[in-house]
């Protein structure tokens, strides 16, 4: 039976925005800036963190050659000038200590050691680590304020000898800034760490020496080292202080890298010892007559350092940030997993504890069946076959939309009894279903989408839930017909893992929010109630079933209805029907957004199932991609076996969560070997695909629907009574069989 319609394209509600393309470009520009900075950030962060560190001054292997040594370094003085020149070497004056400190400023010694230094009346020089001196800039104020030198002891404290000239620059160079952005200083003083004695340099630390010669630095050896490090006990530590004679000495003690009690206990006691002794405190420059190695920085070279300062320390409050996001997001997907679970579980003993009539009395009044269908000859025949397969009495009511395919005629010609095709002029799927909807017969209807086969047994029941009065909307169980290749079983996946276990949950919270337009079933009565399927999100299905919900019907999952589908099999179109589907549902959510403060299954609906949406369909994903490059920062600068452990942790949840899914479906659990695979590509996907509606959204455009492309992957059910080889036998049957 044919019914024709020649109708215009639907009016459009005054003050409505023209829909039109958008392919909006600025916010991937946004984000890609976004991801670069905070990467840039991280691995600057990391570099400076972790790469290196203060260790032990204590240096095992071999010395090495010291053939390019020259002799009058290797048997002068210890502050060596011009390397990269004529190098010439000075020492201390006699009965002059210069004090110096390293790996400091450390927030708890340093202030002790400074106060110890200033009730002596005594100046000392201090070689800084750059990371030290972000992290407390105020310390290295109060050294050059209480009038004591400034030395630079590099960034990290890596070996210099072993590092790349380019990495020795560039250590060189940021602690200079640091101080400069700290103190508004800079010096020309270095102690490169590891280092000790004249005697002690070898051909890599000439190479060294010979490269901050060239870039202005005075290098400062020692000539007596405390040996506090090793933390051998206060008197020790005097005794290796103590000068042998009344030669002057550059005398090596710390103030950062661990635990410096016994240094300000050793100070208190060697200080007034030596000056009792005839020695004189000095800085290394008084101590060798140098004049002015620390001079005020330059303009430039302070708003360098300020900004470098400010830098690394906000990269510090995002790693902390990242750190504590990433835990939160592990938490509440271990919880979501937790109350999904729990929810499926339920779901399922309260469907057995009722497993005879667990709706009320069988219902088997006819269904009409509204199948919106737009350039689908690919699949029509066997979505309308299948329809006709079923073992409840149905009518079947095909609305073209305007295909330009041939759609309408291929129906026609098949000749099928109780199918009518009502032809339009192309006004998208809402028109379409309202047209059906208006020519429907009968009390209850099924939406079917025209690239989708049903059981034979899938529309009575779908239908059996509207025996209990309540009940407005009932959603099925779509499923991928096309699984073959790995986008074909992450889709699978989830389809059943994802949208599934969500259906149960949201069906013993009463909170539905979406009956999918691939297989619902409606009351006629209550859908013109509410003026018919609203065209004013592109998340029709979406839309209507929360209107549904916020009005008091009562929207419920039957599992038990199987409808197949067909999956996008490449990832453009995939992108354009998720895209699709995540900024309809945002549409959706901001329109219905009153629900939260009603009362009623309306409040259920706002509280429950658009906060549910809300944090794991929309914050959770886009809080994903930044905790994804933080997981891939931990690999490199924290504990990777951490990382992993947590990374499988996470996989293992989501395998425990898919195999009980997959066994509540009855399902072969064998495409989850791929699972693994789908949290490196598919998921980032979806991830992407979130972010593009949200920007879209917030931008204001809008989208106008985007069809997929169908393949022809439909096969019509065939009644069991008719023996058929198996590769006509409809995915249900061969599941089965």
């Amino acid at each position: 039976m044919t019914d024709r319609r020649s109708r215009t394209a639907p009016r459009r509600p005054s003050g409505r925005t023209r829909t039109r393309r958008i392919t909006p470009r600025t916010h991937w520009l946004l984000l890609s800036v976004l991801v670069v900075t905070l990467s840039a950030a991280l691995l600057l962060q990391g570099y400076t963190h972790h790469m290196f560190g203060i260790t032990s001054d204590d240096v095992t292997g071999p010395r090495g050659r010291a053939d390019t040594v020259p002799g009058r370094v290797a048997h002068g003085g210890p502050v060596i000038a011009d390397a990269a020149g004529a190098p010439h070497t000075a020492h201390p004056k006699a009965r002059t200590i210069a004090l110096t400190f390293d790996d400091g400023p450390d927030p708890v010694w340093t202030p002790r050691i400074l106060d110890v230094l200033r009730r002596n009346h005594v100046r000392a020089t201090f070689f800084v680590v750059g990371t030290e001196v972000v992290d407390h800039p105020d310390l290295v104020r109060r050294i050059v304020a209480d009038g004591h030198q400034i030395g630079i002891h590099t960034f990290t404290h890596p070996d210099l000898s072993r590092l790349a000239p380019w990495q020795r620059s560039l250590e060189l160079r940021e602690t200079q800034l640091a101080v400069a952005g700290a103190a508004g200083v800079t010096t020309a003083l270095l102690r490169p760490p590891y280092s000790s004695e004249n005697d002690a340099l070898n051909d890599a630390d000439w190479s060294v020496l010979e490269q901050a010669g060239a870039a202005g630095y005075v290098t400062v050896l020692t000539t007596q080292d405390a040996q506090d490090w090793q933390r051998p006990g206060t008197g020790r530590i005097v005794a290796n202080a103590t000068p042998h004679g009344t030669a002057g000495q550059i005398l090596l003690m710390h103030d950062g890298g661990g635990d410096r009690a016994q240094t300000v206990a050793a100070l208190n006691t060697l200080i007034p010892r030596l000056k009792a002794r005839g020695f004189r405190f000095a800085t290394v420059g008084a101590a060798v007559g140098m004049a002015g190695p620390v001079q005020r920085a330059g303009l430039g070279d302070h708003l360098q350092g300020m900004a470098l300062i400010g830098l690394l320390r906000a990269g510090d409050w995002v790693v902390r940030l990242l750190g504590v996001l990433m835990f939160a997001a592990g938490a509440v997907s271990a919880l979501r997993a937790a109350v999904v679970l729990f929810a499926a579980r339920r779901h399922r003993r309260l469907r057995k504890g009722h497993r005879a009539e667990p709706w009320g009395a069988p219902v088997t009044e006819r269904v009409s069946v509204i199948v919106p269908a737009y350039n689908e000859s690919a699949g029509i025949e066997a979505a309308v076959r299948s329809l006709l397969a079923s073992d409840h009495p149905v009518e079947i009511i095909v609305v073209d939309d305007g295909s330009t395919d041939g759609t309408a005629d291929l129906v026609e010609s098949l000749g099928l009894p109780g199918v009518r095709v009502i032809r339009q002029e192309n006004a998208g799927k809402p028109a379409a279903l309202n047209t059906g909807l208006a020519a429907a017969t009968c009390d209850l209807v099924v939406m079917v989408d025209g690239d989708t086969v049903f059981e034979p047994d899938t529309v009575r029941t779908i239908v059996q839930p509207f025996a209990d009065p309540r009940t407005g909307a009932v959603s099925g169980n779509a499923k991928v017909v096309n699984r073959g290749g790995l986008l074909g079983r992450w889709q699978h996946i989830e389809y059943v893992v994802g949208f599934n276990l969500d259906r149960r949950l949201f069906d013993l919270a009463e909170c539905m929010p979406t009956v999918p337009g691939a297989v619902g079933a409606f009351r006629r009565r209550a859908l013109l109630a509410l003026g018919g399927v609203s065209d004013a999100t592109l998340a029709e299905d979406t839309d209507l079933t929360m209107a549904l919900c916020r009005v008091g019907w009562r929207v419920v999952y039957e599992e038990r209805a199987v409808a197949w589908t067909e999956a996008p099999a490449s990832l453009g179109a995939l992108w354009r029907q998720r895209y699709r589907w995540c900024y309809g549902t945002l549409q959706a959510m901001w329109k219905h957004r009153g629900a939260l403060v009603q009362g009623g299954a309306a409040g259920k609906l706002g509280r429950r199932g658009l906060g549910y949406l809300l944090l794991f369909q929309v914050l959770l994903p886009l809080l994903a991609p930044v905790v994804d490059v933080f997981a891939v920062y931990g690999l490199f600068f924290l504990d990777p076996l951490r990382i992993t452990a947590l990374w499988l942790a996470f996989l293992l949840l989501q395998l425990l969560m898919a195999l009980y899914a997959f066994r509540l479906d009855g399902e072969r659990p064998g495409p989850l070997w791929s699972l693994p695979l789908q949290q490196f590509v598919y998921r980032q996907l979806m991830y992407l695909v979130v972010i593009q509606s949200v920007f879209t959204a917030v931008s204001g455009s809008r989208l106008r629907w985007q069809r997929m492309e169908r393949y022809g992957s439909l096969q019509a059910p065939v009644p069991p009574s008719s023996p058929v080889p198996a590769a006509a036998q409809s995915p249900g049957e061969q599941r089965a069989s």
